[in-house]
């Protein structure tokens, strides 16, 4: 696996800038759970993650976006922490930290994880399929039913705009 450990390293999938931009603007929270592995392994550390996610903060401004908190796990697997997902540790602080239920919120992600941990936290679980690791998921036990994944973000905001109406 590569990790991201530097700003300039940071590439924004396509699409996903103006897609958490349009969950801003139409009034959504957004707020991003993250397994960092890299801090626990000394790849990277809290404060050079901490300049990554300013990067990616400050990117996302240029286009109207906002990242109302950031969770992040910066356990290895081995060390069967409970902020790992599956584990639902981040949306706990999560929670805490919007002052906010995340119960019948949706959760987008990639990863098998992802989608445990939304489901085991009483989240709508969205599935992206394109960009990462999504395709392993699609289809199987484990994947939303397929009205709740999508090629890319763009797909899964149209889908959580289109269900508020």
């Amino acid at each position: 696996m590569t990790y991201v450990t530097r700003p300039e390293e940071f590439e924004a999938i396509e699409g996903s800038l103006e897609a958490i931009a349009k969950l801003t603007t139409n009034g959504y929270k957004v707020a991003i759970a993250t397994n960092q592995a890299c801090i626990e392994k000394e790849i990277i550390s809290e404060e050079e993650l901490g300049t990554v996610h300013d990067h990616m903060i400050d990117l996302l401004f240029e286009f109207g976006g906002q990242i109302n908190y950031i969770a992040y796990c910066p356990h290895a697997p081995e060390s069967k922490c409970k902020c790992r997902k599956p584990e639902v540790g981040l949306l706990q602080e999560i929670e805490q930290g919007l002052e906010m239920s995340l119960k019948g919120k949706y959760f987008v992600g990639d990863k098998e994880s992802d989608i445990a941990a939304g489901r085991k936290f009483g989240c709508i679980p969205l599935l992206i399929k394109k960009g990462g690791y999504g395709e392993k998921v699609f289809g199987t036990k484990n994947s939303p039913p397929h009205e709740q994944c999508f090629d890319d973000l763009s797909g899964a905001v149209n889908y959580i705009l289109k269900q508020e109406v």
